[in-house]
């Protein structure tokens, strides 16, 4: 007997998206910390009397950002973060969007409100997601400096558990620049803004990133491009970018129509392998 407690479906709608300049997963930050200073807007839906309902939120300083991962199709029960040892840990126990219901949380700064359009600052999500509640963020109720926080506590001998991730410093070659400038100029999605990202996270290999040793360094694979990069402490330098292809695809007797093929043939008789 569940009382009506339970359901098998809820039903729930959005009341608003998320406009910002991340369009991938891989190029929004992971915690809004690590999006310090990341603007973008929450655009509310017309004609669900919203603009009665963020009357007042103007006064606030910061604001409880409720959202859909709207990316995700599918979770696991066990995840690897993002920090630490390559341990798996239950995903409830950490703050992965591959989730039972792909519910976010994020505290964003509210710099202005006109309109139906919410101004914020410190934005972790990708470009048109789903927002399903705001709420003001209140000091006195919602932090609690100690807090206890378990796992990730060991990974800084600290009760509080201060933020592990290692922010890396990356580095271009003259080469990898210019290599880079050239695909952000022709390619139909820029390349450096998700490889800079990904590699100032963390450029160590793990079982579920593209990233493997070469030699005395390292490389990533990033949709069909290929970048080789070395790591000496938190600096990271990227040598040169390479075509994901094989020779044989990209050999100039093969006539195709196919424009991404081209891109890599043209890219590699300006920078051979």
């Amino acid at each position: 007997m569940n009382n009506g407690l339970e359901a098998s479906t809820l039903q729930l709608q959005p009341i608003g998206h998320v406009r910002t300049d991340a369009v991938s997963r891989v190029q929004a930050p992971h915690q809004p910390s690590a999006a310090q200073g990341r603007i973008g807007r929450i655009e509310l839906v017309a004609g669900r009397h919203l603009d009665h309902a963020i009357e007042d939120l103007e006064g606030c300083d910061r604001i409880w950002v409720i959202f859909w991962f709207h990316l995700n199709a599918s979770w696991r029960p066990k995840v690897l973060p993002p920090r630490g040892p390559g341990k798996r840990r239950g995903v409830l126990a950490t703050r992965s969007p591959h989730r039972p219901n792909p519910l976010g949380l994020s505290v964003l700064r509210l710099i202005g409100v006109e309109g139906l359009v919410l101004t914020v600052s410190d934005v972790d999500m990708v470009d048109g997601t789903p927002v399903l509640d705001i709420k003001p963020y209140v000091a006195y109720t919602d932090a609690h400096a100690d807090a206890g926080v378990g796992w990730l506590a060991q990974q800084t001998n600290d009760r509080q558990g201060l933020d592990p991730l290692q922010v890396y410093r990356v580095s271009l070659s003259e080469l990898a620049a210019a290599q880079l400038a050239w695909i952000d100029d022709h390619a139909a999605e820029p390349l450096s803004p998700q490889l800079l990202a990904l590699l100032a996270a963390d450029p160590r290999p793990r079982p579920y990133r593209r990233i493997r040793r070469e030699g005395e360094g390292f490389r990533i694979a990033l949709h069909d491009w290929r970048a080789s990069f070395t790591v000496d402490g938190q600096q990271v330098s990227v040598v040169r970018i390479g075509s994901g292809y094989r020779a044989s695809q990209l050999s100039a007797g093969q006539a195709t129509s196919d424009k991404q093929l081209d891109l890599h043939r043209e890219f590699q008789s300006r920078w051979p392998p």
